[in-house]
């Protein structure tokens, strides 16, 4: 019989059944939205990214929507996430949507554990505590790649407590920002000019 190839913007039935479960226990609500996924992912496919970290894994279902584009890049991600359960969690998710070998999750401060990963990044994904992303975008501009992305997420819905990032990502001639809004919560996206 004919098997057709799945149009790229659907998700394998298991994986969707995976982040749905992920949805759905996600009392806290860290998770990004599903809309907020979608565009990481074609982020990803669109810059081809190679090597990728994230800032606050919470319980994965990001680090699975980038996992998803970086399959089809070649490349890897690395995903730390501070509260030891949450990266026990985060893991298990990984595990369970196969994508064990194209996500590392690291269980840490992303403070302590960023210094001790090799090499340069052109792809960052911001999703921690909101008064430190300042101090997270200027840990992480040095090492990324000309032409690399920062993504930074609830930056439209918790705006007020991270002004010095806006401020720094808007005014840095070093970076091209825009801010859009996949979602409510709203995501920067900042390009690395050289």
């Amino acid at each position: 019989s004919h098997v057709t190839a799945q149009p790229s913007s659907t998700v394998p039935a298991d994986i969707q059944q995976l982040l749905e479960q992920i949805k759905a226990a996600d009392k806290e609500q860290l998770a990004v939205s599903e809309e907020d996924g979608r565009f990481l992912r074609l982020m990803i496919v669109a810059s081809r990214a190679q090597r990728a970290v994230e800032i606050g894994g919470a319980s994965g279902y990001s680090a699975i929507w980038m996992g998803l584009g970086l399959r089809e890049t070649g490349g890897r991600l690395t995903t730390i996430e501070y509260d030891a359960p949450r990266a026990r969690q985060l893991a298990d998710h990984i595990r369970r949507a196969g994508l064990s070998d194209i996500v590392t999750v690291v269980s840490g401060d992303a403070f302590k554990e960023i210094p001790r990963l090799p090499g340069a990044f052109d792809f960052v994904f911001l999703d921690a505590w909101k008064r430190d992303y300042k101090k997270f975008f200027d840990l992480m501009l040095p090492r990324l790649t000309p032409r690399g992305l920062f993504l930074g997420h609830n930056v439209v819905n918790k705006r007020s407590e991270m002004g010095d990032f806006l401020d720094a990502i808007s005014a840095n001639p070093a970076v091209l920002t825009t801010i859009v809004s996949p979602s409510g919560e709203g995501m920067s996206v900042s390009l690395k000019r050289r």
